[in-house]
């Protein structure tokens, strides 16, 4: 415990005194900190977020409230000075000594939240969502202080807030092109791939000579590039949708048939052998043992399917569609060299991606409480 104390002090000690390094390069040139709009205020807020992790030992939850508070502050004052067009020569000195200062207080404050007790209690939910949102913020304002503050030119990474300014200005277009892809091919072919390939698996563990024949052309037909199925879809399907619901349908369906029918052998023969010693039949066994063995393993195969599923209807959109969708939108504007749309289009399928993915895994926790993997220890 007390090297865990000792250590954290040497890590408050470092930030403290990034702070007080960035204080003798003030960001803006022939100013003084006093001069740039809110920098004392920025600099007190970080001081604050030090001192309660260097005087509260074990922090309490309004403590770590007050933290995280500052933090943001400290943080949004850091943006504001970045975007001076004054920061250069010793200036950004004193900016990156700031953001690394920032860096061990985020790191602080992160740690905190995480220490908390997990329990089923709401604000251990909370707590939860803290530490990635505020890691997600984190990396944001870092990859904005990097473009620019060093000037790095829009071709080549533009920076968060502009991206932000393109979506906003383009919510229109971007949404079109959400309802083309993800609604209209993602959706479709992720729900028709899946079914196929859990009746498949279903079929396989029934008649195992039909898993000795489906096993090898799924793998074959897997391995089949992305860029070689999608024109061929198009060729037989149009431009619209449906070609990309079925480079979908494809890229979902043999996942789906290895991860159950691995979930169906899983049952152990224990298990088997109880079910058959008090009579149950072939079915009883399959909707009492097998399958409820069965569904980490399907919903490890929906979540891998999650991503798999957009990545080829975006990448199949490269070979012909609509003048609409997400993989249209990209390869058009990269011709543009308006790369703050294609990024936006970039953030607006990793989101889709990430709350596809998230809601599946609150699903699978549901379905899946009893499993060991969100078992809780006491």
């Amino acid at each position: 415990m007390k090297t865990v104390f000792k250590n954290r002090e040497i890590s408050v000690g470092l930030g403290a005194g990034l702070l007080v390094l960035a204080l003798m390069f003030p960001p803006a040139l022939e100013q003084t900190w006093r001069q740039i709009p809110n920098a004392i205020f920025g600099v007190a807020m970080l001081a604050g977020v030090f001192a309660l992790v260097a005087i509260v030992r074990i922090a309490p939850r309004m403590t770590l409230i007050a933290q995280l508070l500052l933090l943001l502050s400290a943080l949004r004052v850091a943006l504001d000075i970045v975007h001076l067009d004054s920061v250069q020569g010793s200036g950004r000195l004193g900016l990156w000594l700031w953001v690394s200062a920032l860096g061990f207080a985020v790191w602080h404050v992160m740690k905190g939240f995480s220490s908390q007790k997990a329990d089923a209690t709401p604000n251990s939910l909370v707590d939860r969502i803290v530490v990635p949102a505020l890691f997600g913020v984190w990396f944001l304002a870092l990859w904005e202080f990097i473009t620019t503050g060093l000037g790095i030119p829009r071709v080549l990474l533009p920076s968060p807030s502009l991206v932000g300014e393109s979506i906003a200005g383009s919510l229109n277009v971007l949404g079109a092109d959400f309802n083309q892809t993800v609604v209209r091919a993602v959706i479709p072919g992720f729900l028709m791939g899946n079914l196929a390939g859990f009746a498949a698996a279903l079929a396989a563990d029934r008649w195992p000579f039909l898993g000795r024949g489906l096993l090898p052309v799924g793998n074959l037909v897997s391995a089949i590039p992305i860029i070689g199925i999608a024109p061929i879809m198009v060729m037989w399907f149009g431009f619209d949708w449906q070609s990309k619901a079925a480079v979908v349908v494809i890229m979902t369906f043999f996942p789906m048939l290895v991860n159950t029918i691995s979930g169906l052998r899983s049952s152990t023969p224990i298990e088997l052998d109880l079910m058959r010693s008090i009579g149950a039949s072939h079915w009883q066994t399959f909707k009492r043992v097998r399958l409820p063995n069965a569904l980490p393993f399907v919903f490890n195969a929906l979540k891998i399917n999650s991503a798999l599923a957009l990545i080829g209807a975006i990448v199949a959109e490269f070979f012909g569609t609509p003048i609409v969708g997400m993989g249209f939108r990209i390869s058009t504007e990269v011709g543009r060299m308006n790369m703050e749309m294609v990024w936006a289009s970039i953030a607006v399928a990793a989101v889709s991606g990430s709350l596809f993915y998230g809601l599946l895994a609150m699903a699978e926790r549901r379905a899946t409480f009893w499993h060991a993997s969100f078992r809780q220890s006491p």
